[in-house]
């Protein structure tokens, strides 16, 4: 990951159904690349590869921008990664289009591994939580690296993912919360392309998807984001107007050119 930032909500007006629709063809491309079945994934004494399993996940999808977001705003981004692509042709990593698969996942190996009471749909309490401990784990892995292979990413900030308690900031995704706090730390990777563009006049510098349910437990999370760089609508239309892309990158490029200060120092 290069850079990040924070995006606040975007109103899309009459475009908004056109853009969701370009950007539902992507989401629904990445949902099919995932795998659906496990049975590639036992090893001879039957366990599971949890390895093979992480690599499996997104081995196909190679996305420019990574989209950190609230389940309740999917359709909002969904139609940002189709104006992303429309404008900039820009390739988005949506992290809703893998929630459902873990759970799908979970459901999987309970129904294996779990029950009780198979013809009264009981499972061992026990068993669920080693079951869904093992497919967090792994999801949350797998989406660390996607965040690192990924060139941008882009927080989609609106009251649904984060809230003000106690004069902070805090969400209640713990998968929100692994983001975050993951592009935090993060290696930041310059690209290929701007090491032999940068000079010493022009450097550029860097600044959990299970929702709760709406009854029931409820557990905050601190959600610092002061390392991501702040942008509003603004930001956007100014980028839509600088000019015409036919490539992710070049499009990419103009975007830090407008968020960043020419010589801020790359950390």
């Amino acid at each position: 990951m290069f850079k990040g930032y924070k995006l606040s909500k975007v109103d899309f007006d009459e475009n908004f159904s056109h853009f969701k629709n370009v950007g539902q063809t992507i989401f629904n491309q990445q949902k099919r690349t995932v795998k659906k079945t496990l049975d590639e994934f036992f090893l001879s004494d039957k366990s599971l590869d949890a390895s093979k399993i992480v690599n499996s996940w997104f081995p196909e999808i190679h996305a420019n921008v990574f989209i950190s977001h609230s389940h309740k705003d999917e359709d909002e981004v969904i139609a940002l990664a189709g104006w992303l692509n429309e404008k900039f042709n820009i390739i988005s990593f949506i992290d809703s289009c893998v929630w459902g698969y873990g759970n799908d996942l979970i459901q999987i190996l309970d129904n294996q591994y779990s029950w009780m009471d198979e013809k009264n749909k009981i499972y061992y309490y026990n068993k669920v939580l080693v079951s869904t401990s093992h497919v967090h784990m792994m999801l949350s892995t797998a989406l660390n690296t996607m965040i690192d292979k990924t060139e941008c990413l882009i927080f989609y900030d609106t009251p649904n993912s984060i809230q003000s308690f106690e004069n902070k900031d805090k969400t209640e995704s713990p998968w929100i919360y692994s983001e975050i706090a993951f592009s935090e730390t993060v290696r930041m990777n310059l690209p290929a392309r701007l090491r032999s563009t940068i000079t010493e006049t022009r450097t550029f510098s860097s600044e959990g998807k299970l929702e709760v349910l709406e009854k029931g437990l409820k557990v905050k999370y601190d959600a610092n984001t002061k390392h991501l760089k702040d942008i509003d609508t603004e930001h956007l239309v100014e980028w839509y107007n600088s000019g015409k892309f036919t490539k992710a990158e070049d499009a990419l490029d103009k975007l830090y050119e407008i968020t960043f200060p020419i010589n801020e120092i790359i950390n």
